[in-house]
């Protein structure tokens, strides 16, 4: 697959995890303050993720493509504690949780990965 598919399915990806946690946050009980506080802000670094990742992808230097995947990173592990903090202390079941949390941990793989592959080929390209 080329480097322009993987960007578009990527963002794809990215556009629907930002749906699905759209849709967990919509069926949360939000009458209680604890579920409504984690949720509003699994809600904000869980979308943020999708709109990072296109900024990312129009990324006019190596550097600012780094800083922007590295905020994908960012924002996916902060929704990872707020799913975590969903299920284990406001007793959400995992049954709903679960499947968004494992895109959750692979999402964050593929940036940790792009990140350092990045850097890497950033190093190469100054070393010539």
């Amino acid at each position: 697959m080329s480097n322009a598919g993987r960007k578009e399915d990527l963002r794809v990806r990215t556009k629907q995890f930002a749906a699905a946690i759209i849709e967990l946050f919509v069926n949360l009980d939000r009458r209680r303050d604890e579920v409504r506080v984690i949720g509003n802000q699994m809600l904000r670094s869980g979308t943020s993720v999708a709109a990072q990742y296109r900024e990312a992808s129009r990324a006019r230097s190596p550097e600012e493509f780094i800083s922007k995947i590295d905020s994908c990173t960012q924002e996916a592990d902060e929704t990872q504690l707020w799913l975590e903090l969903l299920t284990e202390t406001c007793s959400v079941s995992p049954l709903r949780t679960d499947a968004v949390l494992k895109e959750t941990n692979e999402l964050i793989s593929i940036f940790v990965t792009m990140s350092k592959r990045t850097k890497a080929n950033k190093i190469t390209i100054t070393a010539r």
